[in-house]
C-alpha cells in the first residue's frame, strides 16, 4: 500500500506540471491535446516493441478502453480550454471538484452504498470553489469549463478501476490513449471547421514542451496512476489528486506570478480545499491503522 501511495503522489506531482505546460505551449487546447496524444501513443507503442510481455486484450476490452480514453481526451480538452480562457490557478482549483463528483458517481456506477463523510468532504471542496467563483466572477466561463473538466475527470478512475480487474495497466493505458487519439483525430476536422484560424503546427519551442508533456507528464504519470489505482479506491485517488492544484498553483505563482492577479477570496477557497485533503488523509490513516492488525 505504501508503494501505491508513493506512485500516486509522484503521478500527482507530474500532473501538477501539466497546467504550467498548458500555458507555455501556445497552441489552442484541441491541437495541443492532439499533439500530446500523437507523441504519447508513438512512445507507448515503441516501448511495447522492446518489452518481453506485450500484454494482450480482447476486442471487447479494446472497445471499453477506447471509450474510457474518449472521456479522458474530453477532460484534457476542457482542462486546457479552462487554462487558456482563465488562469492556471483558477482551473486547477476547479479541478478539485472531482472529489465531490466521485463521491456521488462511484457508488452509483459500482452500486455501492454512499459514504456520507466522502460527500461532506467533497462539499467542502465545492464550498472552496464557490468562494473563488464569488470573488473572481470575471473568470466565469473558464470556471464553468474547468468544472466540466473536473466532472469528466471523476468518471475516468471509476470506470478504470473496473477495467483494471481484467486488464493489465500497461495494456489498458496503451489502448485508452490510442483510442482517444483516434477519436480526437476524427473530431479535429470538425473543430477546424468551426475555428478556421486555429494554428495546428507547433513551433520548435512548443514541440520541446510537448515532448515533456507527453513523456514525463503522460506516459510516466499515467503508468504510476494506473498501478496505484489497482490498490487504492477511486475516491482516495481523486482526493489525492487535489494536491495537483497545490503543486500546479505553486509553480504558476513562481513562473507566471499569478499570485499578483488572484483575489483574497482565492486564498480563502483554496484553504478549504487543503482542509478537505488533510482531513481525508487523517481519516485514511485511522482506517489503515484499524485494518492492519
Amino acid at each position: 500500500m505504501k508503494k501505491a501511495f508513493f506512485q500516486l503522489h509522484i503521478a500527482v506531482f507530474l500532473a501538477g506540471f501539466t497546467g504550467v505546460l498548458g500555458r507555455l505551449i501556445t497552441l489552442n487546447e484541441f491541437p495541443l491535446v492532439w499533439w500530446r496524444l500523437l507523441i504519447t501513443c508513438g512512445a507507448l507503442w515503441i516501448f511495447t516493441l522492446f518489452r518481453r510481455k506485450k500484454g494482450s486484450a480482447t476486442r471487447t476490452q479494446i472497445w471499453k478502453a477506447s471509450a474510457i480514453g474518449f472521456i479522458l481526451i474530453l477532460h484534457w480538452v476542457t482542462f486546457y480550454g479552462g487554462i487558456k480562457i482563465s488562469t492556471v490557478s483558477t482551473t486547477l482549483v476547479c479541478l478539485s471538484a472531482m472529489s465531490f463528483f466521485t463521491a456521488i458517481l462511484e457508488p452509483l456506477l459500482l452500486r455501492q452504498p454512499f459514504d456520507l463523510i466522502e460527500i461532506l468532504l467533497g462539499l467542502l471542496v465545492i464550498a472552496g470553489i464557490s468562494i473563488v467563483f464569488h470573488f473572481d466572477p470575471h473568470y466565469k466561463t473558464g470556471i464553468i469549463i474547468s468544472l466540466i473538466s473536473a466532472f469528466l475527470a471523476s468518471i475516468f478512475p471509476v470506470l478504470n478501476r473496473s477495467l483494471l480487474q481484467t486488464m493489465e495497466p500497461e495494456t489498458a493505458t496503451r489502448w485508452q490513449l490510442s483510442g482517444g487519439f483516434g477519436f480526437i483525430t476524427i473530431l479535429l476536422p470538425l473543430y477546424l471547421h468551426y475555428f478556421p484560424g486555429t494554428r495546428i503546427v507547433p513551433t520548435w519551442t512548443d514541440l520541446g514542451w510537448l515532448f515533456v508533456l507527453a513523456i514525463a507528464c503522460t506516459v510516466l504519470a499515467f503508468d504510476l496512476f494506473m498501478k496505484a489505482l489497482q490498490k487504492i479506491p477511486a475516491f482516495t485517488v481523486n482526493l489525492s489528486y487535489n494536491l495537483e492544484p497545490i503543486y500546479g498553483i505553486a509553480m504558476a505563482f513562481i513562473i507566471y506570478r499569478e499570485d499578483r492577479s488572484v483575489s483574497t477570496g482565492f486564498y480563502y477557497g483554496f484553504s478549504l480545499i487543503i482542509a478537505a485533503v488533510v482531513l481525508q488523509t487523517l481519516r485514511l490513516r485511522k482506517i489503515s491503522g484499524r485494518v492492519q492488525p
